[in-house]
């Protein structure tokens, strides 16, 4: 596809809108709370602690409920992820995140609506499965 000065204004004007949004206060403060959970060492031992239960738990998603421990698993996954969900920094960096997910949803509505009010937009960070829905025979009853 060669590039025309129309697309290379598009691109242009992209990555205004990216710089834009790194410099916003949502991205700002997202940034903060980021580098604050970093250095937070109690707030980082949760995580690996997470993380190092989360392999397991992985493993016992192979097996299911023959894995030899997979109560267990599953009651330390559930403890130990509330136990981080909790956790001060954990909280302020997650509420920050779920913002920073919200304003690029506006952009991307913003950016579709201005070409058409039938274009399905995501929301609240939810992708669209493609396969299905109306006019791919998905079943929705619309017609």
């Amino acid at each position: 596809m060669l590039a025309t000065m129309e697309i290379v204004d598009l691109i242009d004007r992209s990555e205004a809108i990216g710089e834009m949004v790194k410099e916003s206060d949502v991205m700002v403060h997202y940034y903060k709370m980021k580098q604050e959970l970093d250095i937070d060492e109690e707030a980082q031992a949760l995580v690996r602690n997470f993380n190092n239960i989360k392999d397991q738990y992985e493993d016992v998603q192979r097996f299911g409920r023959y894995h030899p421990d997979y109560n267990n698993i599953m009651k330390k996954v559930r403890t130990v992820k509330r136990e981080m969900d909790m956790h001060e920094k954990v909280v302020q960096f997650k509420k920050a995140e779920r913002e920073v997910q919200r304003l690029l949803d506006e952009i991307s509505q913003s950016v579709a609506f201005s070409v058409s009010e039938q274009i399905k937009v995501p929301r609240n960070g939810m992708v669209f499965d493609t396969g299905s829905g109306c006019g791919s025979g998905g079943g929705c009853g619309c017609g």
